[in-house]
């Protein structure tokens, strides 16, 4: 009962910030993004949203060390070594883009908490704190096991990403009836989507009944032809669910290829993966209903007022993430009586942000997601 009282009481303090330091020693926490170039913009809401959570936690102990990185992996190599070795840095949140982590392994020293979602081919010492694939997956387990769906599908676009697709599927041994690879070339798609669905042995059952019928002594056949030639194809679908794991224009094209084939969203359930409420899908009312798992909107669209009053402008799903990972920075440090160590970071641990809940565990981070569903131009949320 103590212990319960005790986590109960630690979450109540996570979740205002309101943290008091232990040591009155200033803790210096670095921060890696592209502040000129293409990705600049993106760079400069995150430091608005390390702000934001600074202003929350109201310690004034922390001290954020900005640095350009200007997306270059060699520049944010020297950078970073520039912070640990002038300004004492072991923590940093950063870099934004996995590609460049690629030399960070040489300061094994620091704790490089990426802004990315990759999982694959990153230093030891580069933990990734996006909303992963394995993250997705298992919210999906979750709202498999709700629906009782057995014969899930997953579709994968023939890209990078299928790689970071494949070791979720591995590591969360999620229940599939099959997987197929697809290629992201719409000229190409629907004959892949065609086979997958068996839409021209369902096609050709149609014109065979529509036959047998012509030919049969039914008193009645004119009125069967009738509504036989309102249907697109005779025969069951061998799955009940479609996991596709795809964004934007791509995932509205598979979409919809799937329902020109005849497999419709009332037929089997189409789920997405994280399309952070893409607004743009709520018009989309022939797909509907689409199923996702994503960050808890409530927070979601308060965090984006919060951001708009202090800064004018609209804030982005990194800037989102950025404010929870400070957040998560202070929680260990303030367990840790104010010492950075390694360990911090190997420990189990707990931390319910405004993106969910996230889980430590041997230098991996994960997400608690929630699970929604888009329907009658609606988000809903399921769990």
């Amino acid at each position: 009962m103590k212990t319960g009282i005790k986590l109960i009481f630690s979450i109540l303090l996570i979740l205002n910030f309101n943290f008091k330091a232990l040591s009155a020693e200033k803790i210096k926490i670095g921060l890696l993004i592209p502040l000129t170039g293409e990705y600049g913009k993106i760079g400069h809401s995150v430091i608005n949203s390390v702000r934001l959570a600074l202003n929350s936690i109201n310690d004034n102990r922390i001290e954020i060390l900005p640095r350009d990185t200007r997306a270059d992996p060699s520049t944010t190599l020297k950078i970073a070594k520039e912070l640990y070795e002038v300004n004492g840095v072991k923590i940093i949140i950063g870099p934004l883009f996995s590609s460049s982590t690629e030399y960070l392994s040489e300061i094994p020293e620091v704790t490089f908490l990426s802004l990315t979602n990759k999982l694959t081919d990153t230093p030891t010492n580069v933990i990734s704190t996006g909303v992963n694939s394995i993250s997705q997956l298992n919210a999906i387990k979750k709202f498999q096991k709700s629906k009782n769906l057995e014969r899930t599908i997953f579709l994968i676009p023939d890209s990078n990403f299928k790689i970071e697709i494949e070791k979720a599927l591995s590591k969360t041994k999620i229940k599939l009836k099959d997987k197929f690879l697809y290629d992201t070339d719409p000229t190409l798609l629907t004959a892949q989507i065609e086979k997958i669905t068996r839409y021209p042995q369902r096609k050709q059952n149609l014109l065979d009944e529509i036959e047998r019928v012509e030919n049969s002594i039914d008193t009645n056949k004119e009125k069967k032809i009738e509504n036989l030639k309102k249907r697109d194809t005779i025969g069951g679908i061998n799955f009940d669910s479609v996991v596709i794991a795809d964004f934007d224009e791509n995932f509205k094209s598979v979409a919809t290829s799937l329902l020109y084939t005849d497999v419709s969203s009332k037929r089997v359930l189409y789920i997405n993966l994280n399309n952070w409420f893409d607004e743009s899908l709520l018009e989309e009312s022939s797909l509907h209903p689409i199923y996702f798992p994503s960050v808890d909107k409530k927070n979601y669209d308060t965090f984006n007022s919060d951001y708009k009053k202090s800064y004018g402008k609209a804030a982005n799903q990194i800037s989102f993430l950025s404010y929870d990972i400070m957040g998560l920075i202070y929680y260990l440090i303030y367990k840790n009586d104010f010492i950075i160590s390694n360990k911090m970071f190997s420990e189990n641990n707990i931390f319910k942000g405004k993106t969910g809940v996230f889980q430590i565990n041997n230098r991996n981070i994960t997400h608690e997601l929630s699970f929604y569903s888009i329907e009658n131009k609606e988000f809903i949320k399921i769990f």
